[in-house]
C-alpha cells in the first residue's frame, strides 16, 4: 500500500510539472506584456524606464530562466509579488478572496448533490415515465442555456423589474447599520441569484449522469438475482443498486475540490462577487503573471488532489477496489 501511494504522489508530482510549464508558456506567449499596459497609463514613459520596468519583473530574461525562478520560488510555498502597482504579495491577494469563493461554491455544490442525485435516480427508477421526459427536458434546457445569459433574464427579472433582489456584490452600501437580522438577510438576498446560476448547470450535468449510471447498474445480473430472491424493491434499488451507482459521481465530486477554490469566472464577474473568478479575469486582463501563475498552479494541485480523493473514495465505496489495491 505504501508503495501504491509513493507512486502516486510521484506521479502526481510529475503531473503538477509538466501542467505548470505547460501554463507558463501558454501565458508568457499570449499577445501583451504588464509593460504595455504602463505604457497606455503613462504615454512619457521613456525606454530607460520601460527596460527598468522589464528588469524589475524578471521579463528581460529568456521563458525558461523565468519559469526556473518561478519554480524554485512555488517550492518555498512563495508565489511571487503581484505586478500590480500595489506590489502585494500573490498569497495575499488570493487568500483574502478565499473565503467568498469557498462559501459561495460550496453552497453550490451541496444544492447541486442534494438535487441531482435523488433526481437522477428517480429518472431511472422511473423510466419512460412522465417525471422521467420532464427531467430530460430540464437537462437540455439546462446544458444549452449559457450562464451569463440566464444571469443576465434573471437580473432584469428580479433585480430591475420587480426589485425582489439586488445584482451585485455580497452586501448592500448601509449593511453596516442594520440590525443583525436583516444584515443576515442582506447577505442571503444577495446569495440567491448567484447561487441559483450556478447550481443550475451543474445540477442539470449530474443529475443526468446519475440517472444513467442507474440505469446501467439496474441491469446487471445480481440485481436480477436480488430480485428473484423476493428481496423487497427499495432494499434492491436503494442499498444494492445505489451504491453501486454513486461511484461515477464519486469522481465528479473529486473533480469538483478545484472549483471550490478556484471560483465561477462567469457568475463572480456578473455579479461582481469578490472572490477567486474576478481575481482570475483581472489578472489576465492586466498580463499580471504571477497572479494568474498562483491560481493556475493551486487549480492544477487541487485537481490532483481531487483525483487521489476520488481514488480513496472509490475504495471506502466499492470493497474491490481496496482488494485489489492490497494484492498490488
Amino acid at each position: 500500500m505504501l508503495a501504491y501511494v509513493a507512486r502516486l504522489v510521484f506521479v502526481s508530482a510529475l503531473q503538477l510539472l509538466a501542467i505548470t510549464m505547460l501554463a507558463f508558456a501558454v501565458v508568457h506567449l499570449a499577445p501583451g506584456e504588464p509593460i504595455a499596459l504602463q505604457q497606455e497609463l503613462q504615454a512619457t514613459q521613456s525606454p530607460q524606464q520601460k527596460q527598468t520596468l522589464r528588469e524589475l519583473y524578471g521579463l528581460d530574461k529568456p521563458l525558461y530562466v523565468q519559469y526556473w525562478t518561478w519554480l524554485t520560488r512555488l517550492a518555498r510555498v512563495d508565489l511571487g509579488r503581484s505586478f500590480s502597482p500595489d506590489g502585494r504579495p500573490v498569497w495575499e491577494k488570493i487568500r483574502e478572496r478565499i473565503p467568498v469563493t469557498l462559501s459561495l461554491n460550496l453552497a453550490e455544490v451541496c444544492l447541486i448533490y442534494l438535487i441531482a442525485v435523488p433526481l437522477g435516480v428517480f429518472a431511472a427508477v422511473r423510466r419512460h415515465s412522465l417525471f422521467d421526459r420532464l427531467t430530460t427536458v430540464f437537462v437540455f434546457v439546462g446544458f444549452a442555456t449559457p450562464d451569463f445569459w440566464l444571469a443576465l433574464l434573471l437580473m432584469i427579472l428580479f433585480g430591475v423589474q420587480l426589485g425582489w433582489l439586488p445584482i451585485s456584490g455580497l452586501r448592500s452600501l448601509n449593511w453596516e447599520y442594520l440590525p443583525p437580522p436583516a444584515q443576515v438577510w442582506d447577505l442571503l438576498a444577495h446569495l440567491v441569484l448567484p447561487i441559483f446560476i450556478g447550481a443550475f448547470g451543474g445540477l442539470a450535468g449530474l443529475s443526468r449522469f446519475m440517472r444513467g449510471s442507474m440505469l446501467e447498474v439496474i441491469r446487471q445480473d445480481y440485481i436480477r438475482t436480488a430480485q428473484a430472491k423476493g428481496l423487497p424493491e427499495r432494499t434492491v434499488l436503494y442499498k444494492h443498486a445505489l451504491r453501486n451507482a454513486v461511484l461515477p459521481i464519486v469522481t465528479i465530486l473529486g473533480l469538483s475540490l478545484p472549483g471550490l477554490i478556484g471560483g465561477s469566472v462567469i457568475v463572480e464577474s456578473v455579479f461582481g462577487i469578490p472572490g477567486m473568478g474576478q481575481l482570475a479575469v483581472q489578472s489576465v486582463f492586466a498580463r499580471d503573471y504571477p497572479v494568474v501563475m498562483g491560481l493556475l498552479a493551486i487549480g492544477a494541485g487541487l485537481t490532483l488532489v481531487g483525483n487521489r480523493l476520488a481514488d480513496v473514495c472509490y475504495g471506502l465505496v466499492d470493497p474491490r477496489i481496496r482488494v485489489a489495491r492490497r494484492s498490488e
